[in-house]
């Protein structure tokens, strides 16, 4: 992606705090690397108060990374908080760190809150619910939830979005795609992380949950999907009233999953509590498709009838057919200890980012297998196994796709959960039975039939684009019309950096000619001696204009 300034002169405040919190924390030279400095109001003037503090250099690299998004405010925390869920990308260093991000964010105030409501709905909070309270339970850096009553006497929730939060996220998911395009631009080696692309994911996950009415249709789709299961109870939405920045659900009062939950008092046991959250997941996953994407303790109720709430539907991932049945592969492979059939399965998974070392990839596969062939379900750890196989992808240079990686970063989350409420909980004795459906589904008579039947409709559709398309190709080359398009990478800087050396020698020569003008006319001895006077300070003005550009630009 080129890399364009403008959005930068259009943000320049917002820049200036970027920069001076990046040289604070001790990334200094990664600023002049990529010459945010010359987008910076006045140069380098601006930035001198920060002299008086040296920068960061008492902490690690990764904690420094987390100190800077903490201190940028609330998008690089998101953006941190959803880099975390990509070890096969980020460092294992840097993710321990991104996995303590908290969002220490103040909630906004009861008039606010009232305002954005009635603004929204387009009715006094009054008419609106029987009752309201002005004081949130709850506040995130996107939104912030209260608790209201409807006309019926049902208990709700309501979350609100921030005020101008949408503004402030598109303005610095700007700032960061063209951050990251410097990145790429003077920092080649980093191509490997694919800096935009991890943006552009970003940018696609915070839009998701800033849009509160896609939130609301995700819970209405689990609910119709899981509307035969009565373990599972998703909070019902209200659309009259409901909107992009306003999402109002039922409140499902039930007990939270802490460490000191009296389960005396319920009317079920942590065993089954696990066992059913287990199950309800990987119905989502690997049933569906469609499944919850932080499945932390915070997100689960326990309610009175012993069925499992499920709150927050802002994170959600989608595994389409073909991702399930490449997890389903891979599984077969190590069970079977197929190492070429692994080694296949794994590199479906996503793009490589640079060459495989084929024989290493293979003997680091072979390890794998054998690491978890044969073993037993009650000894075999998924958490484990999953993190092995994402340092696979990352040692390889296997990128994985966001969706699937979001996957297996709730796998190891709820096989944690799983352990605290049940020290004998093991994930793989609720997932070989969907493993083992998935299969048989795979290789039914009804399902061969339908891919055969696909697979011919596409094969057809081939047949008949071929012909059109080199008719279009012959066509074009009768009337000399065939053209062929290159594409000059990292050739932009090159190109801007000759043109501002060639404007600097332009200007040197127009202010050389002037002090030579000036010269000549004073030792030629006639009147107009005021006209050499207006060439030598013009001269002057150039030549301090050049020098200043040049220390601005902190390159001699």
């Amino acid at each position: 992606m080129p890399f364009r300034p403008l959005k930068f002169l259009r943000n320049l405040r917002r820049l200036r705090e970027i920069t001076t919190v990046l040289i604070l924390h001790g990334f200094g030279e990664f600023v002049d690397r990529v010459g945010m400095r010359r987008y910076v109001q006045f140069g380098k003037r601006t930035l001198f108060w920060w002299r008086r503090r040296e920068p960061e250099t008492r902490f690690t690299r990764a904690q420094r990374v987390r100190m800077a998004l903490e201190s940028l405010g609330a998008t690089f925390i998101k953006f941190g908080q959803v880099m975390s869920t990509r070890p096969d990308l980020i460092p294992a260093d840097v993710i321990d760190e991104l996995e303590k991000l908290q969002e220490n964010v103040p909630p906004f105030d009861a008039e606010t809150a009232r305002r954005s409501v009635e603004n929204e709905l387009g009715r006094p909070v009054g008419e609106l619910f029987a009752e309201f309270d002005p004081q949130p339970f709850a506040a995130g850096s996107l939104g912030q939830v209260h608790r209201a009553v409807h006309h019926d006497g049902t208990p709700l929730a309501i979350k609100i979005r921030r005020p101008r939060v949408v503004r402030r996220v598109e303005r610095d998911i700007g700032l960061m795609i063209e951050l990251a395009s410097l990145v790429e631009q003077y920092y080649p080696e980093a191509a490997v992380f694919d800096p935009v692309g991890l943006v552009e994911h970003f940018a696609r996950t915070i839009r998701r949950e800033l849009c509160f009415t896609r939130e609301g249709r995700t819970a209405d789709e689990i609910a119709r999907l899981f509307q035969n299961d009565a373990t599972l109870v998703v909070p019902k939405v209200y659309w009259d009233l409901t909107t992009d920045a306003v999402l109002t659900t039922q409140f499902l009062d039930g007990a939270k999953l802490e460490r000191d939950t009296d389960w005396g008092k319920l009317a079920i046991s942590p065993r089954c509590v696990a066992a059913n959250g287990a199950r309800i997941f990987l119905k989502q996953a690997f049933e569906f498709g469609l499944f919850h994407g932080d499945p932390h303790p915070g997100n689960f109720r326990i309610m009175p009838d012993g069925s499992i709430g499920l709150i927050d539907y802002g994170m959600i991932g989608m595994l389409d057919e073909e991702k399930r049945e490449e997890l389903i592969d891979l599984l077969l492979a190590i069970n079977r200890r197929d190492v070429t059939a692994a080694v296949d399965a794994i590199q479906q998974f996503g793009r490589p980012f640079r060459p495989i070392d084929a024989p290493m990839l293979r003997t680091d596969v072979r390890d794998f297998v054998n690491n978890y062939y044969d073993v037993s379900l009650e000894r075999l750890n998924v958490g484990n196994m999953l993190t092995d196989f994402v340092g696979i992808l990352s040692r390889h240079g296997i990128r994985c796709p966001g969706d699937l990686m979001l996957l297996i970063r709730a796998l190891i989350t709820l096989e944690g959960v799983g352990r605290e409420l049940d020290p004998h909980f093991n994930l793989a004795e609720h997932l070989s039975p969907f493993v083992e459906q998935s299969i048989r589904d795979r290789y039914s008579p009804r399902r061969i039939v339908a891919r055969f039947w696909a697979e011919a409709k596409r094969f057809a559709q081939l047949a008949h684009d071929v012909p059109l398309s080199l008719g279009k190709t012959v066509e074009k080359l009768s009337r000399d019309d065939l053209r062929v398009q290159l594409e000059h990478r990292s050739l932009n800087h090159l190109i801007t950096e000759l043109d501002r050396s060639s404007n600097r020698v332009v200007i040197s020569l127009v202010v050389a000619s002037l002090l030579v003008s000036s010269a000549l006319i004073l030792r030629s001895g006639s009147g107009d001696w005021w006209f050499s006077l207006v060439f030598f300070v013009l001269s002057a003005l150039l030549g301090l204009w050049l020098i200043y550009g040049i220390f601005r630009s902190g390159r001699l």
